[in-house]
């Protein structure tokens, strides 16, 4: 039989760039920054100073005790899952829930949850926590939740893979399609690890960046010679994605076809990224896509800003796209909204869709390039452009994870 084509036919964004997917695209296009200074009570002694934290009131979507039963990271999941579902009429279309299924990825889980409870132990000596903290904790309650509330009764699946959660939460949700297991899937991620031990225990890993001491906003630059780190950020984006056929038949509005997933592992180091195992991700999404090199007209890329891994990924896209790599437009939209960990595939993925409607998302900030980085950088503002066929978006992660994604035009 014949593999399924997988149409995208509802798109959800929270983001410290606004809740939606136009508004997201919007503040992408306009290059405007959602990282910020924190707040002393959040980065306490850490001495993480910028972040990328996400204006979120709960109240428009849940009731108070809801809220109150539910992690910030499964709040988010909740709010943008219900965006897509809205945006693609998927509830009314009249589809089996025995197939329909839910993938979601997240790094962290339900960090909140937990530093709340081990600060009540811990802190205030008070061995006794509310009675939900391991359903409220735990890494597959944002896609338990999704499922529940919307009764999705089909494939069900929770990645953690650090940052290529998400990323591969929607290859594997493609794959269950195509494949015949499933007829739609909710799929992308969520990630809400603000809290002062996230934060310090990554300020001991030496990769956040320092405030910019002219711009806090303008503290992550992937691709420049000045980068210094990442910054941490919080959302989630989820996708309605559905067999093709079945899309077009009840007339869904298709934003882009997902056509291509590639999934490596580097098996060389925990936390030093490997530019072979990086290609050879790009290399299989681009063959399950059926497209050559020169059919990507944008890569939203990993772009983290650190030191190694920038230019790692830059010989990564050398070593693919040959002599095509001088013509594909890159950007790193990290420089706008953070890096979200587990978050961070599926919400530069929605970024990578913008390309597909003739935009090419910056990386802002980006004045001097590092001459090791060579590409076809979207420096410091977004770039009108033919609607390519195809985009990609690529996500490494912490273990050697590699996950790569290919949409093209509907």
């Amino acid at each position: 039989m014949a593999a399924r084509r997988v149409a995208i036919t509802g798109v959800g964004v929270v983001s410290p760039l606004g809740s939606g997917l136009e508004e997201f695209h919007r503040s992408l296009a306009a290059a405007r920054s959602g990282i910020r200074r924190l707040a002393p009570q959040l980065s306490g002694r850490s001495g993480v100073q910028v972040g990328a934290p996400v204006d979120w009131d709960p109240a428009p979507f849940f009731s108070a005790a809801e809220a109150a039963n539910l992690d910030r990271v499964t709040q988010f999941a909740l709010a943008c899952a219900m965006q897509a579902m809205s945006a693609s009429a998927l509830q009314g279309a009249g589809l089996n829930p025995d197939r329909i299924g839910v993938s979601w990825g997240t790094g962290m889980g339900g960090a909140h949850t937990q530093e709340s409870s081990y600060r009540q132990v811990y802190g205030d000596g008070e061995w006794r926590v509310r009675p939900l903290t391991v359903v409220m904790g735990m890494n597959n309650a944002a896609g338990s939740n999704i499922a529940v509330r919307h009764g999705l009764r089909g494939p069900f699946a929770n990645y953690s893979t650090a940052c290529s959660s998400s990323a591969m939460a929607l290859g594997e949700a493609m794959r269950a399609i195509a494949a015949g297991r499933a007829d739609a899937m909710i799929a992308g991620g969520s990630e809400a690890l603000l809290t002062p031990g996230v934060l310090v225990a990554w300020q001991a890993l030496r990769t956040l960046a320092p405030a910019d001491s002219a711009d806090p906003a303008a503290s992550c630059k992937p691709f420049d010679r000045r980068r210094s780190g990442l910054v941490l950020g919080e959302g989630a984006a989820a996708f309605v994605l559905e067999e093709e056929t079945s899309a077009r038949r009840r007339g869904a509005r298709i934003h882009a076809l997902l056509a291509g997933y590639g999934n490596s592992c580097d098996a060389v180091h925990m936390s030093r990224p490997d530019r072979d195992g990086q290609a050879r991700a790009m290399r299989e999404a681009l063959a399950e896509a059926d497209l050559a090199p020169d059919a990507i007209g944008y890569i939203n890329a990993h772009g983290t800003a650190t030191t190694v891994g920038d230019v790692v990924e830059a010989e990564a896209i050398n070593a693919v796209f040959g002599s095509a790599a001088r013509e594909v437009r890159v950007s790193s939209t990290k420089s706008l909204h953070g890096h979200l960990l587990g978050g961070s595939g599926a919400l530069e993925f929605a970024a990578a869709l913008l390309a597909l409607e003739g935009v090419a998302p910056p990386t802002a900030f980006l004045a001097e390039p590092d001459p090791a980085c060579a590409l076809r950088h979207v420096a410091r503002e977004a770039e009108r452009i033919e609607p390519p066929r195809a985009i990609m978006s690529n996500s490494f992660a912490f273990g050697g994870s590699n996950v790569v994604l290919v949409a093209t035009r509907a």
